[in-house]
């Protein structure tokens, strides 16, 4: 990509499931996407669990290098901390491709539905959504009560992508990466983002038992 940098805001909240948002955040990266990065603060506690990574502040990018494996370019990826609300997403004019909220915890849903903006995720998430820019969101709960379902309708009148991270099983997923990469292919499917990430339905039936084409 060329000329002035627009970055994908990625948002990843605190409910289970950092390994989609690191598939998204790669394959944007693969495809020559910048990435800008806002983690809350209980995505953090996540983050340990699922990878025992301590996420620091002053470390971000020895951090996120060791999370995403791969060496990081600060023209490619942007760290913004949560609690920044003078960061660039925080506002209207920050030239911005749109936003994706991954995983999507259902006090973040609650948040970006009642605009509360209570941190950058969440204002981001607002600002794209007025914008009226793509805003993808991955809810990761299960199940769900009545009030989710009211967030999550909220969030689609309002012009986001709601996304649920359900996998399918018809790309003949033999690992749980592949699983993961499907949900992440949806998510760029939804941004219009070209990609590889999963095997699509061919109107043939037991075409998932084929062995998956070369990547």
């Amino acid at each position: 990509m060329t000329g002035e940098r627009r970055p994908w805001v990625i948002g990843v909240s605190g409910a289970s499931g950092t390994p989609y948002a690191r598939a998204v955040i790669g394959a944007l990266l693969d495809a020559g996407f910048p990435v800008d990065l806002v983690i809350s603060r209980a995505a953090r506690l996540t983050l340990l669990d699922e990878t025992g990574i301590r996420f620091r502040d002053a470390h971000w990018k020895d951090d996120l290098a060791q999370w995403l494996e791969r060496e990081l370019d600060t023209a490619d990826l942007r760290y913004w901390s949560p609690n920044d609300f003078a960061a660039g997403p925080s506002s209207g004019s920050y030239p911005a491709r749109g936003m994706v909220v991954i995983p999507a915890s259902s006090a973040a849903c609650a948040g970006i539905a009642q605009g509360l903006s209570k941190d950058l995720l969440q204002r981001a998430a607002d600002v794209n959504l007025k914008e009226r820019r793509p805003v993808v969101v991955v809810p990761r709960e299960t199940p769900v009560s009545r009030g989710h379902l009211l967030h999550l309708l909220a969030l689609h009148d309002a012009g986001a992508v709601v996304l649920p991270a359900s996998p399918g099983f018809y790309s003949g997923a033999r690992e749980v990466g592949q699983l993961v990469d499907f949900i992440a292919g949806k998510v760029l499917d939804a941004l219009g983002v070209p990609h590889t990430l999963y095997q699509r339905w061919t109107g043939t039936l037991g075409a998932a038992r084929e062995p998956a084409p070369e990547r």
